[in-house]
């Protein structure tokens, strides 16, 4: 069962992670410090089972579930200090919750109703319904006509107060639209947010080089240069370490 640990106390993060290592059935492919990193990269991910703490800055752990369609929202046990949570809990089906500090038997009936849960909950999963239908094409001015620019042919992306703007091939096109709607509608494994005002296409990264205050700054293949901010750098990481194993 392919499990993400989403949760912004490191050690947090890491008791959870050292426990899920007594269960051979339980493969790791993702940690998350944070809701917004974790809600770029689950989509592409595609994990069978979410260990999700509910209470983070930014994004709540219940914010991001709501976020994420039905086909893209995995099995989730929720980490959490109360229990006042449940009734929007399980309205996202979340499966079971483990109040912290977290109890080791506690823990293993949470992960075996898990195993149970799972049959059920495969038809709907990313890895066995449709593709979801993400954004291909986008409309925009050029002088007094209306052009389609293909979403494959895009460079990067950045906000432009309300709306955001499309580069590619050196030209730049206004869209009428949010940076963040176009985050959610975008292919995750083809395209990733690395700053709350800049979205690039993956494949077009040629390096990278960290920061002092641990950002990143991208190099796209035409010698762009990208700043990707430390909110992002970890859901960046694993998403080009996710593109280099295909």
């Amino acid at each position: 069962m392919r499990v993400v640990v989403i949760d912004d106390e490191p050690l947090a993060r890491a008791g959870v992670i050292a426990r899920l290592a007594e269960h051979a059935d339980l493969q790791l492919v993702g940690e998350f410090g944070d809701g917004i990193d974790a809600l770029q990269a689950l989509p592409a991910l595609a994990p069978a089972l979410a260990f999700v703490d509910i209470q983070m800055p930014g994004l709540s752990g219940i914010d991001l579930l709501g976020q994420l369609t039905a086909a893209q929202r995995p099995l989730a046990i929720l980490l959490t200090a109360y229990d006042n949570f449940a009734v929007r809990a399980f309205e996202l089906h979340a499966i079971d919750y483990l109040l912290k500090p977290i109890d080791d038997e506690r823990f293993a009936q949470a992960v075996q109703r898990a195993r149970e849960a799972l049959p059920y909950r495969l038809p709907q999963t990313a890895e066995n319904a449709a593709a979801p239908d993400y954004r291909r094409r986008f409309q925009v001015r050029l002088g007094r006509r209306i052009a389609l620019i293909e979403a494959d042919t895009i460079d990067w992306i950045e906000a432009d107060g309300d709306y955001a703007v499309l580069h590619r091939a050196g030209e730049a096109h206004l869209l009428r639209e949010s940076l963040s709607r176009l985050a959610l509608e975008l292919d995750p494994a083809r395209f990733l947010r690395i700053h709350r005002s800049t979205i690039v296409r993956t494949a077009l990264i040629d390096g990278m080089q960290r920061l002092s205050n641990r950002d990143v700054l991208l190099r796209l293949r035409d010698g762009t240069p990208l700043r990707a901010s430390r909110t992002y750098v970890d859901g960046l990481m694993q998403a080009l370490r996710l593109n280099t194993t295909k």
